[in-house]
């Protein structure tokens, strides 16, 4: 049935070794509550939390060797579930395959990356599924993102549906501004994913006193901001891209340039502070890192499911 009627979710985590060479995931429990959100928006069962962390927990116990040891890699995980009915019919399915898959991996984007706005397709409004980490939302960002590249660009930057005007965020990130030493940061609305990178970075900037904001942006006032010198930095900020820095956004005739940040840049920062976290460097403030240390192999890592 998820080959016809689309119910398929997933996540993106990460799993990395401290200095010490101990395997860590990075706030899983946050992952397994979002990955429920989004089934309850695609009418799927939810999926218990201690099923999702102890497969984590076994799957990596068993994997580890596969973390790299290499500064900015990581061994990916793919948690996902989808319908698996053998029917034809539109209604939601019976039956649900959750699976995890691991892949090592190196830096999502190597270089400052170049942002086309979109002012033709849209990805989500409000109302729709953009808020669930659904197959269907990546299938629709295919076409603007390979046009986009087509033309130069790394990636797109979705506005809204309606006027074209309210930024959202870009197809593997959300996105931040640097606008007079002020972070601001799209507010989720529905049609914006709760990046969970997105949440552990405004979390480290009010930890740190950086002042920011969740609050409406317009691409107008980034332009406005660009031209006038008060844009200071653009970044993105997401699991597979943890923190990186755009270069360049154009929006319809018009381009901006920004400054490759330096390290004591607010982007550069805040992508130090989530290495260091990672591994070990400096202290674990929030509770966020989870240790692998398995579970008993005689405890289940499924369940039915209804």
């Amino acid at each position: 049935m998820a080959l016809h009627y689309g119910q398929a979710i997933f996540e993106g985590m990460k799993a990395t070794k401290n200095i010490d060479g101990k395997p860590f995931l990075f706030r899983p429990e946050e992952h397994a509550k979002r990955l429920n959100r989004s089934a309850a928006r695609m009418c799927m069962p939810a999926l218990p939390e201690e099923i999702f962390l102890d497969a984590l927990q076994c799957l990596i116990d068993i994997d580890q060797d596969w973390i790299p040891d290499i500064q900015g890699s990581s061994l990916y995980l793919r948690p996902f579930m989808f319908a698996t009915d053998p029917f034809l019919g539109v209604r939601p399915a019976n039956e649900y395959t959750f699976m995890i898959i691991t892949s090592p991996v190196g830096p999502y984007y190597a270089h400052p990356v170049k942002l086309l706005a979109e002012t033709t397709y849209v990805r989500a409004v409000k109302g729709g599924t953009g808020e669930a980490k659904a197959a269907g939302n990546y299938a629709a960002s295919l076409l603007p993102a390979k046009l986009a590249q087509e033309k130069g660009f790394d990636q797109v930057m979705w506005l809204d549906g309606v006027h074209f005007e309210e930024i959202q965020e870009v197809g593997t990130m959300n996105l931040m501004f640097v606008i007079d030493n002020m972070v601001i940061t799209p507010k989720t609305d529905g049609a914006i994913l709760k990046g969970i990178t997105r949440d552990t970075i405004l979390q480290i900037l009010k930890y740190k006193n950086i002042p920011f904001e969740e609050r409406v942006i317009t691409i107008s006032e980034v332009m406005e901001a660009g031209a006038k010198g008060s844009l200071k930095e653009i970044f993105g900020v997401g699991t597979a891209a943890v923190v990186v820095p755009v270069k360049e956004l154009t929006y319809k005739t018009d381009t901006i340039k920004i400054e490759i940040p330096s390290e004591n840049a607010i982007g550069s920062i805040l992508k130090k502070e989530i290495e260091n976290l990672r591994a070990g460097v400096v202290e674990d403030q929030f509770g966020w890192l989870v240790p692998v240390i398995g579970i008993g192999a005689e405890k289940p890592v499924s369940a039915p499911m209804s």
